[in-house]
Parts: C-alpha cells; structure tokens; sequence
C-alpha cells in the first residue's frame, strides 16, 4: 500500500494542477523553495542566446509584439527550447515594439518585479534569475497576476528568465539598452576569498556601463554594510559612473519601492535591521 506522498510529490502535483497558465491564484511559495546560494561559476546547464539580436522576447511580452509580427504566436509553453533553437540560429520570431528596459538582477521571489510593472507602464521590465524553482515560482506569480488584472492591462510589462548575469548580460542586452539596473540584497559572500563572487566587482560594473545607457541608474541596496562599502567604493573608482546624491536618491520612487517590497527588505524590516542604499548614475562617455 502506497504511503502519503512525500515533498517532492507534492512539489510536482501542485505545479501539474496549476498547467495551462489560466489560474487566477497566485502560486504558493512553500512548493518552490530551494536554497538561497548558487555556485555563479558553475555551468548550471543555463540556454542563453548568442547575441541580444538572436533572444525571443516575444515569448516574455506578448503584448507588445509588432503589430506586423502580431499574426505570430509565440509559444511560452516551452521557453526553454526555443533559447536552445535561438542559440543554434534555428529561431525566427516576431519582434517587439520597444525593448526591455529595466533589469532586475537576482530578482529573488519577484516583490520588486511586480511593485515596479504597474508604476513603470511604460517600459518593459525583466527579472533575471539563476535558481530553477524561483524562476518557476516568479513566471507563475506574473502569469496569475497578468490573469487578474486582464481588464486593466496590468503585468504585461514585466517578465522573469532564468539567467547567470554575471556571465551572460551581454548576450542578452545590447549596449545602452537598459535606463535601470536592479542590485537588491545581493550575496555577501563574506569570506576574501568568495569575494570574486560579489556581484559588484571592477569586471562587472564595465559590463552594467556597457548595457545601461547615458543617464540611466543602478540602484543598489543591501543590508551588510561592509558590501554597500564594497560596491559604493567599486562604483564610484569606475570612470562610467558617478554617485547620485542623497537628495536626488530620496526623491527617486523607485528607492521607496526597492526598500519595502522585496523579500529581503521586509525580512530586514522585521528584524529592526539597517539598509543601505546608493545609486550609481551612468555618464556621458568622453569624446575619441
């Protein structure tokens, strides 16, 4: 006789009850938990598109293909085999209107993702992260909410893949794409010698000034002080950038929504911890 079913058969019975994408019910996080830390320098065995110009974004924004592209129907049943079609330059696909916009790099759970779509409707807005069950769990949260508030348009804007930036953001913006980049309570990493692993480092942010355009913003909060230090001494050394300043930084909505909704801030909160918040301004490159 069959016993009840353990963890992972409830894990795969929930997500098979919720197939077909038409539930209105948010989906419930205890059935995609997974531990908090990825190793970024493993393979993962993460699909990726070989250039900006070979990505399906039609797949994450349906509703903002091009009206001459619009008789196409992109299948978001099967993401992951088309990025494996798109990197062996199989895929031919509908374009969008506009491009993505707006980054969230390691968006976790997704709080800040779906705070955001509703206040930016203007731009498109993607989550980027690297756990399988988050990533699940963010793509279920935006399909439910975009089912909810159909009438209202709502949620069309934002989107979640899952991703290694810190090795692949170029293969997926091109430069000067992005008007916002994303940084919330990223990994610690503690020790010196996991420091390589910060997502903060004199290599990365030469990638970010080569994705975000003149002008645009990369936001940043954690609440371990010695990593604010950390990112606020490697951004302000890098010739791309210059700090924001406080009185600009406060008047920015964006701050207010990176403080409050995102998982971590709230886990902050409850424990009466700190946050430390900097904002990075991309600048004008200099004349050749």
């Amino acid at each position: 006789m069959a016993g009840p079913p353990n963890k992972k058969q409830k894990r795969e019975q929930y997500k098979n009850s919720r197939e077909g994408g038409s539930t209105t019910e948010l989906p419930k996080k205890k059935f995609y938990r997974q531990r908090a830390h990825a190793n970024v320098f493993s393979d993962h065995d993460l699909v990726y598109p070989i250039s900006p110009a070979h990505m399906n974004w039609a797949s994450y924004y349906p509703a903002y293909i091009k009206p001459s592209d619009s008789k196409a129907n992109p299948s978001t049943d099967n993401l992951a085999e088309d990025l494996r079609n798109q990197h062996l330059g199989r895929a031919a696909f509908p374009q969008l209107a506009q491009d993505v916009e707006v980054a969230d790099i390691g968006c976790g759970f997704g709080g800040l993702l779906v705070a955001l779509a509703p206040r930016l409707p203007n731009s498109l807005l993607l989550g980027m992260e690297i756990r399988t069950q988050v990533t699940e769990y963010v793509q279920e949260r935006i399909k439910a909410l975009r089912i909810q508030k159909s009438t209202e348009g709502l949620y069309r804007n934002a989107a979640c893949l899952r991703a290694n930036s810190m090795k692949f953001l170029p293969n997926f913006f091109k430069k000067a794409q992005l008007s916002k980049i994303f940084l919330c309570f990223p990994d610690p990493h503690f020790k010196a010698r996991k420091h390589k692993a910060r997502i903060v480092s004199t290599t990365l942010n030469s990638e970010y000034a080569y994705v975000v355009r003149p002008g645009g913003i990369v936001y940043t909060i954690t609440d371990v002080e010695d990593l604010h230090l950390w990112m606020v001494g490697h951004f302000v050394k890098h010739l791309s950038f210059e700090r924001v300043s406080e009185t600009e930084q406060e008047a920015d909505e964006c701050v207010g929504v990176m403080r409050t909704e995102t998982e971590e801030g709230q886990k902050v909160t409850r424990n009466n911890g700190q946050k430390f918040v900097a904002l990075f301004r991309r600048l004008e490159d200099p004349p050749w």
